[in-house]
């Protein structure tokens, strides 16, 4: 006899679902209404049915000019918000002339070493009226800065300015590995965002806690949520503890989440993270605000669910992607580009991929009500299985001392180490269909059209920051990183600092050198 089914999370699916598996279900507290506690229908009320969700295609490449072509191309193809990818160099604080950035500059996103090349990203872009999403993490200070700094000479204040900084350092310990500083200083860093944002520009997103990465690094939806969930409350604790009142930086808190294969999971992951987050804020941290309480979120289909195998498949995985997260109720989409496992997407995929968003949006109906889903026995199931056994992990990780101590003892990364295993091993031995890869192959598949590598681009980026440096004060920017050392080595919200030396043309790399004098560098 066959096993059952199971959910990517190991979760057994039953043949059929009915009233029985509801038994005792009370509707009033596992769902409420849409828009009200514990928010398992959605954080707003009407949800899609007076607006669609952020429709924000991420792209980054090459250079600034290259970069904000493709910004303006989207948005002209009806994108709402703008999301950006940055280069590993810049992602990890070097400029582009650093010997580690050799062969890495402009590869997996755009090239930011000063505030030109911040200026040229934004050239005609209406910041008042433009949200921006940065996939940014160790130098998010610098690149929110910089972005503010540009809106100012647009004329724009900060408190006109909108977006989203991922500055979420603890997943990258946990699954993506771009870090500089040690766990510790990099708690110190977030803190100062929240509080420097709450003060200059609250309408900003001050940390996207992700989830993304973790999936992507092999996780099970259970353990994405879970671990995500984790980090999210050592954030809050560590703001807490530096003097802020939940009230004052909980509302700009938002989430971001992968989109899988697992329709029906996803959806309920989805339902069960809001209704946990409203319990964690609730119960853990007393918060008053309603805005504390709830979990806002952006979805990226999973990148790595792509095949690079008969690619035009991947068309059909991420539209079913999206709609999971519509369905799901997410307030901000990226919808993959079908040729992502071979290189940075054409703009015939990027289209593609913008116009699958929008297919759901405005000709299936599924946006009609809130929460269609609501009150299905299976679903509803579902989600409360997931949310069990999230609240296990979170149990787990409570009795190692929280979030960062796990980390710092491995425990995640074990985890997802054995999650990846799994799910790798159930297709190699054909448990587990991935079409094209292990069933209905191809032989001589087409090549398909790829974005190439321009050979001029790194050399062209080191001459225009060398040309940045030769025409500023030596003087000034020596005092400006030497001001943001001293400021590192005390317990002064570090963005004013770091805001003068920008003023003073110091570059990214510089100021991320002058914090690694101080707080040092991490090493697994």
């Amino acid at each position: 006899m066959a096993d059952p089914p199971q959910t990517d999370s190991g979760i057994e699916i039953k043949p059929l679902y009915a009233a029985d598996d509801l038994a005792g279900w009370d509707p009033a507290t596992k769902l409420g209404a849409p828009g009200e506690p514990p928010y398992t229908r959605g954080v707003y009320s009407s949800m899609y049915t007076g607006r669609l969700w952020t429709m924000r295609q991420y792209s980054g490449f090459g250079n600034a000019e290259a970069t904000n072509e493709r910004f303006k191309f989207l948005l002209n193809a009806g994108q709402t918000g703008l999301s950006c990818a940055f280069d590993l160099p810049t992602q990890m604080g070097y400029d582009s002339d650093h010997p580690r950035a050799e062969g890495e500059v402009g590869k997996v996103g755009v090239a930011i070493d000063s505030m030109e090349d911040m200026r040229l990203l934004l050239a005609d872009i209406p910041l008042d009226k433009v949200t921006t999403s940065m996939t940014i993490n160790s130098t998010a200070a610098i690149l929110l800065l910089m972005y503010e700094l540009v809106a100012e000479e647009h004329g724009v204040a900060g408190d006109q300015i909108g977006g989203t900084i991922q500055n979420d350092l603890l997943k990258e310990y946990i699954a993506r590995g771009t870090y500089v500083y040690p766990p510790r200083p990099s708690m110190r860093i977030i803190t100062d965002i929240f509080g420097y944002c709450a003060q200059h520009v609250p309408n900003w997103n001050t940390i996207s806690i992700s989830g993304y990465h973790i999936r992507e690094a092999g996780s099970t939806a259970v353990q994405e949520i879970a671990f995500t969930l984790a980090n999210a409350i050592a954030y809050v604790q560590a703001a807490v503890d530096a003097g802020l009142d939940v009230d004052d930086f909980a509302p700009r808190l938002s989430f971001f989440w992968n989109g899988h294969n697992n329709f029906f999971e996803e959806v309920a992951k989805f339902r069960a993270a809001r209704r946990m987050w409203h319990t964690i804020m609730t119960e853990r941290f007393g918060a008053q605000d309603a805005k504390s309480k709830m979990l806002r979120f952006h979805t990226q289909t999973g990148g790595s669910t792509l095949t690079a195998q008969q690619p035009q498949n991947n068309v059909v995985r991420v539209a079913l992607q999206a709609l999971a997260a519509v369905m799901g109720g997410t307030q901000s989409l990226h919808t993959n580009g079908f040729d992502e496992a071979l290189s940075l997407p054409t703009e015939d995929a990027a289209r593609m991929a913008l116009r699958t968003q929008q297919i759901i949006g405005y000709e299936t109906g599924v946006v009609d009500t809130p929460d269609p889903l609501a009150g299905s026995y299976f679903v509803e199931s579902l989600t409360d299985e997931v949310e069990r056994l999230a609240w296990e992990y979170i149990e787990r990780i409570d009795d190692k001392g929280g979030a960062v101590a796990a980390i710092e003892a491995g425990f995640q990364m074990d985890e997802i180490e054995s999650a990846a295993y799994e799910y790798t091993k159930s297709i190699d031995d054909d448990e587990r269909v991935i079409i094209g890869v292990n069933k209905f192959t191809m032989d001589d598949e087409p090549e398909p059209a790829v974005i190439p590598v321009d050979p001029t681009l790194e050399p062209g980026q080191v001459e225009r920051l060398a040309r940045y440096k030769a025409n500023r004060d030596p003087a000034a920017v020596e005092s400006a990183l030497a001001h943001v050392k001293s400021t590192a080595e005390t317990s002064d919200n570090l963005l004013y600092s770091m805001k003068d030396a920008l003023r003073a043309d110091c570059t990214l790399g510089e100021i991320s050198d002058a914090l690694r004098a101080v707080f040092g560098t991490y090493t697994p």
